[in-house]
């Protein structure tokens, strides 16, 4: 049964225009690992966190760190959930899929409970 599905959509110049205006904004949504992604990469992540918030129907105030994009050998993009974030998820499968091109990211997250 899907319980929720999330959508975002980000300009990446002015992703990266608001990571210039705000430098720690870098340490509040990424990961080591996310840190070191090319920007349009990043800002897929950050959709996919977006898109994921949604999905949980969670408003502000998620803790993005606890949330980590990762990629499987295959390149498929997956999350990898930790504190706060793995306990609102509890078992459940969570689809993801990104895209980046034009100027534009996006991401897309359902929640499927079995």
């Amino acid at each position: 049964m899907i319980e929720g599905i999330g959508i975002d959509v980000v300009d990446i110049d002015r992703f990266s225009q608001s990571l210039e205006r705000t430098p720690t904004l870098v340490d509040r949504l990424f990961t080591a690992s996310e840190k070191t992604l090319p920007l349009s990469s990043q800002a897929a992540r950050f959709a996919a966190k977006e898109a994921l918030a949604k999905a949980l129907n969670a408003g502000k105030g998620l803790p993005w760190l606890d949330a980590e994009v990762i990629n499987l050998e295959s390149g498929k993009p997956e999350f990898l959930f930790r504190g706060e974030i793995a306990d609102l998820i509890d078992g459940a499968c969570v689809h993801l899929s990104l895209s980046h091109d034009a100027g534009i990211a996006s991401a897309i997250v359902i929640i499927e409970r079995r």
